[in-house]
């Protein structure tokens, strides 16, 4: 049974600042065992390493070198500085893209520890095979604070990009036209211009911290990641067709590092037959990120929106939001089948002081996964037929 009380228990024992990376996230991990336990389930642990590189420091790297590199190009400076400097600057833009192809990779500068905990429930079937169909839920363990919020930052990420276009447009149109009009065009650039550094300062100046609470991120999902496991631990709820996962992610908030490991790490998961579910920031009103062409998928889809417990869910086709990213949107990217399950309005409060419990609506919470749980038991029981 879903109860709101536990949703509200989780919710107190998991609001806390718990950095990836830190004692504070291994203590999230060591509660989330310890439900687990309490269940008298069977769980493994994948401890892996990561760097601060990708997430933290290569955006500064990226965003202000490109910058530099237009302001080298938009002023007319002599040929062998140009030279030099363009030629450093692509060089270090180069050598740390090819370096953050596969982030989880990387092992200079800091180093940090994380893990992830995954528990997996067998079908009442005992004739499915161990790479046939699976629900796989997913939550991260992790949160963050910043100095600015997420609307800020994208909309400083939106203004680097467009006077980016806007200063490459320039810059190619003082080499090709007359020279009486290249002062003209120089004027007109300066203002794109001066945004542009402005832009690359402050995303320069934006710092990652463990002062959140983290409550809508992730502490609601994680809530949620539960109480669907506790329903599921009840043989009688179990579904015929389907295995049921519940994995919680560490370091999601530095570059999903958590589920990267994992994805690498996966066997026996038939992707075309299988459903994710990943809870990211679930608050007063759901949004439902689908994804997969699947008829499972379209079924589930399908009896989500039209559900009977009064919760609206609002259908969005966009995997992600601009500049943001999950675990699930990583798996999507790679052709795995499923949805994003958060909620909207929320972005003023993630990643600051202010990310707290009173921002998240249990009531919701409860009704989602009673949403969920008659979705999938519908869908197991008519979809086979």
């Amino acid at each position: 049974m879903i109860k709101v009380a536990r949703i509200k228990r989780n919710l107190r024992n998991f609001a806390f600042p718990r950095l990836s990376g830190t004692e504070f996230e291994l203590k999230a991990f060591n509660r989330a065992k310890q439900e687990v336990e309490n269940l008298n389930l069977e769980y493994e642990v994948e401890n892996f390493t990561f760097s601060s590189f990708y997430s933290r420091l290569y955006p500064k790297i990226a965003f202000l070198s490109v910058s530099l590199i237009l302001l080298i190009q938009f002023f007319t400076i002599s040929l062998t500085i140009y030279l030099i400097l363009v030629f450093l600057l692509l060089g270090i833009v180069i050598t740390s893209f090819i370096l953050t192809r596969k982030p989880e990779k990387i092992r200079f500068l800091p180093k940090f520890n994380s893990q992830n905990l995954l528990v997996k429930i067998k079908s009442l079937s005992n004739e499915m095979k161990n790479n046939d169909r699976i629900v796989l839920f997913i939550s991260h363990l992790d949160s963050k604070g910043q100095r600015f919020k997420i609307q800020t930052r994208i909309r400083v990420i939106k203004l680097w990009v467009y006077t980016s276009i806007i200063l490459v447009v320039i810059i190619i149109l003082k080499n090709l036209i007359y020279l009486g009009f290249k002062l003209i065009i120089s004027i007109i650039g300066l203002l794109p211009l001066i945004l542009n550094m402005f832009a690359s300062i402050l995303i320069l100046l934006n710092t990652t911290n463990n002062s959140s609470d983290g409550a809508i991120d992730n502490a609601s999902g994680i809530v949620c990641n539960l109480e669907m496991l506790n329903h599921y631990n009840v043989p009688e709820n179990r579904l015929t067709n389907y295995h049921m996962w519940f994995l919680f992610t560490g370091a999601e908030e530095c570059g999903t590092m958590g589920i990267r490991h994992f994805y690498h790490n996966l066997k026996n998961f038939d992707s075309n037959k299988s459903i994710i579910f990943n809870f990211e920031s679930v608050v007063s009103y759901i949004v439902l990120f689908p994804g997969g062409e699947g008829d499972h998928i379209k079924d589930i889809n399908n009896l989500l929106l039209n559900n009977n417990r009064r919760l609206t869910i609002r259908n969005h086709a966009k995997k992600r939001i601009f500049g943001t990213h999950s675990d699930g949107g990583f798996l999507g990217d790679r052709g795995l089948q499923g949805f994003g399950i958060g909620g909207a309005g929320a972005h003023g409060y993630m990643h600051t002081s202010n990310d707290t419990i009173d921002k998240v609506n249990t009531t919701i919470l409860k009704r989602l996964c009673l949403v969920l749980t008659d979705a999938l038991k519908e869908h197991d029981s008519a979809f086979f037929k």
